[in-house]
């Protein structure tokens, strides 16, 4: 990283640790801060009993919680959802016979995993749809070739963080089981989905043969996943897990924040998803009267999260960010990220503790503040 573009990034992180509010930038916690919220000791562990020896103790209880949880007979904990999905996936290729997985072109494994699916399980993909939208019933019929394994992502991040209905997800399940496919959901920001579907963790968990979980999305965890099925299943994927040096010697400290997510972070879910519609309907009225164009979606969202996409490049609404954040000590978004049209960037809004207390005239006030920055940022580029 160029000398420049160090000192920038330390000025935007000193901005963003100098507001007053953020709504939809958490603070990242220092090590020590991080440090002490580990030290907090919540139900269900002891820190004065040992530390875990290659997944027992405080791994195998987290193992236990979530299986639990989504209603499975057990469930593998793993450092990353990358290796969690190629395992379960290895295995019901192994099971079904067939290496093709049929997914969206959007999920996980095809946008950001530099093809491991592919390269290191030897399994293909095939698409029922390059719409950025879930894949329907129909679609799931009437794909041309045979597959072993349908995964559906829950939600389907890269196109907005969508859901479908209740009874298009159960349709598409059935139209997968229909053409002999096992089911397995990409889960990791499963934890968020209840209330759009209006059926419980365990319920929604049914549909699918295996269930994969994350410990830091959603539940702001230090990093981890599961992997929840079958015990013969989850058997065989600590066999991989192995194998993909995944069976690590000491992990409990990854254990306990993820323990903590589920006792601190998501039962509060449910709130943050309902504030996210007030927050998009919010920043939609704000824009309304300050951009001549721009897009949120879903409207309203279907999590705590949901994308916008503004007419300017990434470099000019990042500055803006960066001047509302050091000149009003008030920060509204993340990254932007250019999406190949000109002028037109995307950013991904996360309604979470920090915004509870934002208001819409709050929002309001800080978008036209926003908005005036990036024309001033967008004229100094143009002159």
């Amino acid at each position: 990283m160029a000398d420049a573009d160090v000192e920038l990034q330390a000025r935007r992180n000193a901005a963003l640790a100098a507001c007053d509010r953020v709504l939809s930038q958490d603070k990242q916690p220092s090590m020590r801060e991080w440090l002490t919220t580990l030290l907090e000791s919540g139900e269900g562990y002891d820190l004065d009993a040992g530390p875990d020896f290659y997944g027992d103790g405080m791994v195998r209880l987290l193992e236990q919680r979530v299986a639990g949880l989504l209603g499975k007979p057990d469930a593998a904990f793993f450092p990353t959802g990358t290796m969690a999905q190629q395992v379960a996936l290895r295995c019901w290729a192994a099971r079904s016979g067939n290496p093709a997985v049929a997914l969206h072109p959007l999920e996980h494994p095809e946008l950001h995993e530099r093809d491991a699916l592919t390269t290191l399980t030897r399994l293909r993909t095939v698409h029922p749809t390059s719409s950025p939208r879930q894949p329907t019933a129909a679609e799931i019929r009437d794909l041309d070739e045979p597959f072993g394994t349908l995964m559906l992502e829950l939600p389907l991040r890269e196109a907005g963080f969508l859901l479908p209905t209740w009874d298009e997800l159960t349709g598409t399940v059935r139209a997968g089981r229909d053409r002999d496919a096992i089911i397995h959901f990409d889960g990791a920001r499963l934890w968020e989905c209840p209330t759009h579907f209006g059926r419980p963790l365990d319920e929604i968990a049914a549909l699918a043969d295996s269930v994969y979980v994350s410990f830091y999305k959603s539940l702001g965890g230090l990093s981890g996943a599961a992997l929840a099925g079958p015990e013969d299943l989850i058997a065989e994927a600590k066999a991989w897990r192995h194998r993909y040096g995944g069976h690590v010697y000491r992990q409990f400290p990854v254990a306990i924040a993820a323990w903590q997510g589920l006792d601190n972070e998501l039962p509060r879910l449910p709130a943050y998803v309902r504030h996210a519609a007030i927050v998009a309907e919010a920043l939609q009225q704000a824009f309304a009267g300050t951009l001549p164009w721009f897009r949120i979606l879903p409207a309203p969202p279907h999590t705590h999260q949901f994308a916008v996409w503004l007419p300017f490049s990434a470099e000019v609404l990042a500055d803006a960010e960066l001047r509302l954040k050091e000149e009003t000590r008030t920060g509204l978004f993340r990254r932007w990220a250019d999406t190949g049209m000109p002028d037109v960037a995307k950013t991904e809004v996360t309604v979470a503790a920090s915004a509870l207390d934002w208001t819409a005239a709050d929002i309001a006030a800080a978008v036209r503040a926003f908005a005036g920055y990036a024309h001033k940022a967008q004229g100094e580029r143009s002159s």
